[in-house]
């Protein structure tokens, strides 16, 4: 475990990694909802170099995640040394998730949470930890509402870690995802009140992997059923104007079954997927 005081940060980051710190030696275990986001990283980092082997991830492959993500997540367990524990489900045989209302992530949790139920059994650790932070506090998230239902506790908000004090230990600490872009699963590309269906998350797995084999980093291709509606960041939307490119873009996405392809001139941003 790295001295604090030899971290080149300031001393509120000191203080609040101190902090994240002495939440974990408090516990005897933990199981670590591990998304492979640079949140959940942080926290699966901080926790390992605490409880050792007494803290493991817990990923669930479904549908819903692409499969890179599942990639990286076992590349970034291996990276900090932590056990991983790949958990299956499928939210698409629950209705009240397929149907895509309002309560879309507070069911997708509710069924995560469900089934880290025998590992905990299995292991013995009775504490599971998610990667909520102090600036998600702010935002109307069902995914919320199910992780306290489920007594799930958030490390990062307690020790009062925000999303810029997470990228910043992340960096200092060596973690190879620091700069990662904020990720989402593959429902979330499609709006509210769409029905969800395999065949809509394969295609915006594929039309978003095309992208970034383009090399756009911050991605979402929406679904609006048939019509692709892509999202790039503001600063790589000029990238998007190249001729070929574009039109190299629009052929493959075509392929993949999409009638129209627009780009969104706001760019991307959070929430875009219920406009």
């Amino acid at each position: 475990m790295q001295d604090l005081h030899l971290l080149p940060i300031s001393r509120d980051l000191r203080d609040k990694t101190a902090n994240l710190r002495d939440f974990f030696q408090r516990l005897d275990g933990v199981l670590v909802a591990f998304s492979g986001g640079v949140d959940s990283t942080l926290m699966l980092k901080i926790a390992t170099d605490v409880l050792g082997d007494r803290a493991i991830a817990v990923t669930a492959a479904s549908p819903t995640l692409p499969h890179e993500e599942l990639e990286a997540v076992r590349q970034l367990s291996d990276e900090i040394g932590a056990r991983l524990i790949v958990a299956s489900t499928n939210q698409l045989e629950l209705e009240e998730f397929v149907r895509n209302d309002s309560m879309r992530c507070y069911h997708c949790k509710t069924d995560l949470y469900r089934l880290l139920a025998p590992i905990q059994r299995d292991t013995g650790i009775a504490t599971i930890v998610d990667g909520a932070h102090v600036d998600d506090l702010g935002d109307d998230r069902p995914g919320m509402r199910a992780a306290r239902e489920f007594g799930i506790l958030s490390p990062l908000v307690e020790a009062g870690l925000g999303k810029a004090d997470v990228r910043t230990l992340a960096k200092t600490l060596g973690l190879s995802n620091w700069d990662k872009p904020a990720a989402a699963c593959l429902s979330s590309r499609i709006p509210r009140g769409t029905r969800i269906t395999e065949q809509k998350l394969l295609r915006v797995e594929q039309a978003e992997r095309l992208l970034k084999e383009e090399g756009f980093r911050q991605v979402r291709v929406r679904d609006h059923e048939g019509i692709a509606r892509i999202e790039v960041d503001r600063n790589e939307l000029p990238n998007m104007l190249d001729p070929v490119r574009r039109d190299r873009i629009t052929r493959g996405l075509k392929t993949l079954g999409f009638q129209f392809v627009t780009l969104d001139l706001e760019g991307y941003r959070l929430g875009g997927s219920v406009k």
